[in-house]
């Protein structure tokens, strides 16, 4: 089965493209013009080893939020039209992932319920161009519309900077558990038979 997806979301503020390939070696092409959320963007394809390949255009001049929150729905929209029916995935994901000082647990679940917990200790400042209050509006956004229940939790903090790697690395080896094919699972990942 092809587990790729291309979608392109425009509104007033932004333009965004993403491309992924579930089944890619996590090659990672990012352009959204703010440079600390592009390496997020790689990270999250190197770790995940999902092909992803996001542009974005936006108001920039306003601050990143619209293109970050864009950019996390319209790769959302890739990953629940990547997923297909979701048959034969192994549906749930889980990491702890730690990343010098800080130590970040993430759990998800590919369930087809969108639900965000997000516990990070971030202080309101700016990196690279990126708000880090905006960690948790991409991963909302990425969330709600890829339809996966997603728990970030940092369990021990540090400098913002790797509390934000930490978070990314952490939803990328999550993520790569939960889309893997499993020959073992037969249709749908659900008692109930469908998600």
């Amino acid at each position: 089965m092809n587990r790729t997806a291309t979608v392109r979301r425009t509104t007033g503020e932004t333009d965004v493209e993403v491309r992924i390939d579930l089944d890619g070696t996590g090659v990672a092409e990012a352009r959204t013009g703010i440079g600390f959320f592009d390496h997020m963007l790689v990270l999250l394809a190197r770790h995940s080893l999902i092909d992803i390949s996001a542009t974005a255009s936006g108001d920039l001049e306003t601050g990143s939020h619209h293109t970050v929150e864009d950019v996390g729905i319209t790769l959302g929209e890739a990953l629940d039209a990547a997923l297909g029916d979701r048959s034969g995935i192994e549906r749930y994901g889980s990491a702890l992932v730690p990343m010098d000082e800080v130590l970040v647990q993430v759990a998800m679940d590919l369930s087809g319920r969108p639900f965000l917990a997000f516990n990070a200790p971030l202080p309101p400042m700016v990196i690279g161009g990126f708000e880090t209050d905006l960690v948790q509006e991409f991963l909302r956004g990425m969330s709600n519309a890829s339809r996966m229940t997603l728990h970030v939790n940092v369990l021990s903090g540090g400098g913002p900077h790797h509390v934000i790697e930490g978070c990314f690395k952490g939803v990328a080896r999550a993520l790569r558990a939960a889309v893997a094919d499993n020959p073992r699972v037969s249709g749908v990942p659900s008692s109930k038979g469908s998600l």
